[in-house]
């Protein structure tokens, strides 16, 4: 009879983690290393664009290429994750060497430790380990989760229609994952996406949703399909298709609302026309959530009785851009700009060549809802400025109005 495993909850807050590989699994793995506070190096010699993403925002180191066993040196945990059985047995001799913890994603039985399936309910974490088999320690955390009702005390059910029958074809569901904040997903898209064969996430998906999916399920990373911005759509929506037809439950999620300025509409047209039945999941849209956890409020009584949210994608005098920037000009709402920071300094000149008055307040949100928030208050007349001085980067909120200031002294979540 096997040893039981002794359960530890591991405080890595500026300690060294090492994650081998660059692939799904990693992906799947890095973001709750990044929210325990880890200090991650991550060794692969490709990466995909989500954890490209934790490299360019400067989240963890990444070393391109094959591992080391030097790249151990000062670790205090070490995560393989590649599927080449002979690398992932070097990476964990190096460690049994340096008496490292070591996880494996391809064997188990030869790991030192294991990754528990997990549930997170505010500052309550559950992390269940099933005596080495994953699907029993994910049924058991599932349960764990509908007890604690981490979803607003809702018992939750398996992902089936009210009305349809169990044994229904493949499907997709399009679920919006909101703005950051992983507890912002609707109750409706986390279930949905528990019971998902097939998973096809955009980069900006909360990465710890991906933490919690089923250790069989397909990761289809989007950002990583090749080609253009049109034939990746194509290939996206091929995807999508070719899973539900072969019978799967396939869930595209999405950051934030699945049609606000996503591709949504397009996702949905091309599985109707191939027979394929799908849900829709609204989802929190960043351009009211993002300015409102930093204090903005798009609307306020006696401020602003409308808010307009446009893409600023696209340069203001560009043919190509879709904008009536001169008539927003005009308008006396508050003025939300998603995807707007490459073009702000156009934008805001634009908007004050039309008589959008200097002075009118201005803020810029980065990565909203998340740990990594960080809020510039300014005016539209310097914010662009201001932007490259605190060197904000993408992803990030720009609102324009006197609602910037209408909470001004009040408490917020920043």
């Amino acid at each position: 009879m096997s040893a039981s495993p002794y359960p530890l909850g591991l405080r890595l807050a500026g300690r060294r983690v090492v994650v081998v590989g660059g692939g799904a699994v990693a992906t799947r793995r890095v973001p709750a290393l990044l929210d325990a506070g880890a200090d991650v190096l991550l060794v692969s010699p490709e990466l995909t664009p989500a954890l490209r993403a934790h490299v360019d925002a400067g989240r963890l180191h990444w070393e391109p290429r094959r591992f080391t066993p030097d790249d151990l040196d000062g670790a205090w945990l070490v995560q393989v994750a590649v599927d080449d059985r002979a690398a992932a047995a070097a990476v964990s001799a190096a460690a049994a060497e340096r008496r490292i913890f070591c996880v494996r994603a391809d064997d188990r039985a030869a790991a030192t430790a294991w990754t528990p399936a997990v549930t997170r309910h505010g500052p309550v974490t559950v992390a269940v380990l099933g005596g080495g088999d994953p699907r029993r320690a994910m049924s058991v955390r599932d349960a764990i989760r509908d007890l604690l009702g981490a979803r607003k005390g809702t018992l939750l059910t398996p992902a089936v229609e009210e009305g349809s029958p169990v044994n229904t074809p493949g499907r997709v569901a399009l679920v919006g994952a909101g703005p950051g904040d992983p507890e912002l997903i609707t109750l409706k898209g986390w279930r949905l996406l528990t019971a998902a064969d097939v998973v096809v996430a955009d980069r900006l998906v909360p990465g710890l949703l991906l933490d919690e999916l089923r250790p069989d399920v397909e990761l289809v990373d989007a950002s990583k399909i090749p080609y253009g911005p049109s034939r990746a759509q194509e290939e996206i929506n091929r995807i999508l298709v070719d899973r539900a037809l072969a019978g799967k439950a396939v869930v595209r999620l999405k950051g934030g609302d699945p049609y606000v300025f996503g591709r949504g509409g397009e996702e949905l047209l091309a599985c109707a026309a191939a027979g394929v039945p799908v849900t829709v999941v609204p989802g929190v849209t960043s351009a009211v959530a993002v300015p409102a956890v930093a204090g903005v409020p798009v609307t306020h009584r006696a401020v602003a009785h409308e808010f307009t949210v446009v893409s600023g994608h696209v340069a203001p005098d560009s043919p190509a851009s879709l904008v009536r920037w001169e008539s927003l000009a005009g308008l006396r709402g508050t003025l939300v700009i998603l995807m707007g920071l490459k073009n702000l300094a156009a934008i805001s000149a634009t908007l004050i060549a039309h008589g959008k008055p200097p002075a009118t307040p201005a803020a810029v949100i980065q990565e909203g809802t998340t740990s990594g928030q960080r809020t510039l208050r300014s005016t539209l007349g310097a914010v662009d400025a201001d932007v490259v001085a605190a060197a904000l980067r993408p992803p990030a909120i720009v609102v324009i109005g006197d609602v910037v200031d209408a909470l001004a002294g009040g408490p917020a979540d920043t």
